[in-house]
């Protein structure tokens, strides 16, 4: 229960920024991938090569991905004192509203990949 509470609430805080411009920081966490081909703002992204990020599923607002207010904004994203801002190119319909899905290189350039999944604070802006 407690973590669909944080779900939630981090989603209300992420939404709160797209609709109104005001940040809010999210403690979430984030992965990576390495796929290629269209990403969900309707460009070709390749994450093994590219600095970009997928956004969590509950945070697109639009029937048609390519239209989002999210394929015109980026994350911040903040590990172990490291900062990176990467832009919005795709969705990860697997993660829950406080994941993140990094490119490769966006999460090498914060941590070792080996790691898989580190814990992160981030912002849409």
């Amino acid at each position: 229960m407690r973590s669909k509470v944080f779900g939630a609430l981090a989603s209300a805080a992420v939404l709160s920024f797209v609709f109104t411009g005001t940040a809010s920081a999210v403690s979430g966490t984030a992965s990576y991938y390495n796929d290629a081909g269209y990403g969900a703002c309707g460009t070709q992204i390749n994450a093994a090569t590219e600095m970009l990020v997928a956004a969590p599923a509950a945070l697109w607002t639009s029937p048609n991905p390519n239209n989002d207010p999210l394929c015109r904004k980026s994350i911040r994203v903040t590990h172990n004192g490291r900062t990176i801002t990467v832009p919005i190119k795709d969705k990860c319909p697997s993660c829950p509203s406080n994941k993140i899905d990094l490119s490769q290189p966006a999460f090498a350039s914060l941590a070792n990949t080996s790691l898989g999944i580190i814990s992160v604070t981030w912002e849409i802006v």
